[in-house]
């Protein structure tokens, strides 16, 4: 197509892509406009960040929404390449007196492997039953709110269920259903992807739902690396007549009669929208940034300068002479494993890093994406992925002079749980919380998550009221990053919504 596109998308994230994805499908000429130079995908990338032949995510590195998220389920990425593979345990969960929880799509692993024989029954309960809801579980949770009609699925019995479970704090809802340590600190440990402590109110949803779909869609790997969700969006996006141009900051969009109009790009270049922008930025930088804060309602500007986000992000990425050694062999066969030793531990973990302070045994979610795709790493060498939740900024404010530090306690961390992990490094690379903002401007001090995830966060209050169904103040303008409903996660379930929102609109 030529002359000016009927829609643009601001970013190529998962969600901006995804949506981008489903306007063109319905005949729209769609432009999307990446600030980096290179390459699209922001966070959800894949690079050789150690050595040679070792391919590390740059952000997200497994994906328990990729097989049952509505918008993925949709656009059929695998019609397009996209390939996944699957760790024979999804998710473990050990502690150095050697005890482990586990979590997998064959959920008889979990029952004698669970903490304790009861234990292990009780969770097999509840991952069977969520089975049988979860078909309209996620519509209700990801859809547009309110998603009336995937609700009305569930029977009233279940509806009570879900929102006993949801109402307690991860703490409570684990105390109440297991009586071992090993199991207990699961679902508030998972929680912890998050900025969502054990004992806050209404914590336990994250944590449950995570812990459920590592049984249900597990946590894939994409094989090749993350960036090959990004490939496949864009090979999608391009079948349909959509293009993707990188090195395109846009530094502000243009509002004429009320309505937006364009974008102008940094050095001034102004690309004209001839039907709708969608923005798949974070929701302070759309509205005050880009858009003139003269535009907008005072009391949207004001909440946008004081708008809450997650905890930073401290990533590692290693490369390694072999797999890691752990001391519980079921660890050795997990997509993921969580360090965090007991509720105790996570506690003092949340209080640290809500205080501002580095933690001194460092909660980890730690990827293990070659033991399933062995194209991550030269043959017989392994790649390996962690993280941990950190203030934005350290003490005394320059992570330069502690990142190396910290990367030393994550060694140790893992040394901990791993004898003679330290032996098999290769190589290290840190990734502080700043260094993720300016590799990627949405990820604003190291949150991964689009802002805070605390309950007054969500549904009608994300990222505020009454703009919570991706519209904005501005017509023709839409909000679809993870700043919006759902929030966190690559299910691009924010960039869909926003999509057929804009459709409706545009109808």
């Amino acid at each position: 197509m030529s002359g000016d596109p009927e829609v643009i998308v601001i970013g190529a994230g998962p969600n901006g892509l995804v949506a981008a994805c489903v306007l063109a499908r319905a005949g729209l000429d769609v432009l999307v406009v990446e600030a980096h130079p290179t390459r699209p995908g922001g966070a959800l990338a894949s690079e050789e960040a150690t050595e040679p032949g070792f391919v590390h995510d740059v952000g997200a590195a497994f994906f328990p929404f990729a097989q049952i998220s509505p918008a993925f389920r949709d656009l059929k990425l695998g019609d397009h390449g996209l390939r996944w593979t699957f760790a024979p345990i999804d998710s473990a969960h050990p502690a150095p007196d050697g005890t482990v929880a586990v979590l997998a799509r064959d959920i008889e692993r979990i029952r004698d492997n669970f903490g304790s024989p009861e234990d292990g029954a009780k969770m097999l309960e509840v991952a069977n039953w969520h089975r049988k809801v979860e078909p309209h579980l996620l519509p209700a949770m990801l859809e547009t709110f309110p998603a009336i009609r995937p609700a009305l699925g569930l029977l009233p019995f279940a509806l009570l269920r879900v929102a006993a479970t949801f109402m307690r704090s991860g703490a409570r809802l684990s105390q109440s259903w297991f009586r071992s340590e090993a199991a207990r600190r699961v679902i508030p440990g998972l929680a912890l992807h998050t900025d969502v402590g054990p004992d806050d109110t209404f914590g336990s949803g994250i944590g449950y739902m995570l812990a459920v779909m590592a049984t249900t869609g597990g946590y894939g790997v994409p094989e090749g690396g993350a960036g090959a969700i990004t490939d496949a969006l864009v090979r999608l996006l391009e079948s349909h007549g959509g293009r993707v141009r990188v090195g395109a900051r846009v530094d502000s969009i243009v509002v004429r009669d009320k309505r937006a109009q364009a974008v102008v790009l940094a050095g001034g270049e102004e690309l004209r929208a001839t039907k709708a922008i969608v923005s798949d930025t974070s929701a302070p930088a759309l509205l005050g940034r880009l858009v003139d804060e003269k535009l907008l309602p005072g009391r949207v500007v004001r909440k946008m300068r004081s708008f809450a986000q997650g905890w930073g992000t401290f990533k590692v990425d290693w490369a390694l002479d072999g797999p890691v050694p752990w001391a519980t062999e079921l660890s050795r066969e997990a997509a993921v494993v969580h360090a965090g030793d007991s509720l105790a531990d996570l506690r003092s973990f949340t209080a640290q890093a809500r205080g501002g302070e580095l933690p001194t045994n460092p909660y980890l979610v730690i990827g293990q994406q070659s033991l399933s795709d062995p194209t991550r790493a030269p043959e017989g060498k392994h790649a390996l992925w962690a993280y941990s939740r950190v203030p934005a900024l350290p003490p005394g404010g320059d992570w330069k002079a502690v990142e190396e530090r910290f990367g030393d306690a994550i060694d140790e961390r893992i040394e901990g749980l791993a004898p003679g992990f330290k032996a098999r490094i290769r190589a290290r690379r840190v990734v502080s919380p700043s260094a993720l903002e300016a590799m990627d401007a949405n990820l604003v001090g190291g949150d991964l998550g689009g802002g805070s995830n605390a309950w007054y966060r969500q549904l009608v209050f994300r990222p505020i009221f009454p703009y919570f169904r991706y519209r904005t103040p501005v017509r023709g303008l839409y909000l679809g990053s993870s700043y919006a409903h759902p929030g966190a996660g690559v299910h691009g379930m924010c960039g869909y919504n926003a999509a057929r929102i804009a459709l409706r609109d545009l109808r």
